[in-house]
């Protein structure tokens, strides 16, 4: 794991200068993401990917077809379920909801 890190801190020279408390809340989101993200098959993963590509950004680069596809598999991995759950990470300890 310190190899791991050392490595990505030599790639990315801005990561050194985050404090800990930040690299750990971003870890903790990118595992919920991957966890969002095995929602979908592995079929599923690999046509997300692919309509994202395609797409470039822009829904009118997609068929219409291609677009509700898009959607679909979207809507399953359930993107405002994961956004609460990453604002409750960046959330500061002790927040009142309501």
């Amino acid at each position: 794991m310190n190899v791991a890190v050392a490595r990505a801190a030599q790639r990315l020279p801005w990561l050194r200068r985050l404090p800990l408390a930040r690299l750990v809340l971003l870890a903790e989101v990118a595992i919920l993401a991957k966890a969002h993200f095995e929602r979908l098959s592995p079929k599923e993963r690999r046509r997300l990917v692919l309509l994202a590509r395609e797409a470039r950004g822009r829904p009118q680069n997609l068929s219409e077809r291609e677009r509700r596809e898009f959607e679909r598999l979207i809507a399953k991995v359930e993107p405002k379920v994961f956004a609460a759950h990453a604002m409750e990470k960046f959330a500061p300890v002790g927040r009142r909801r309501g």
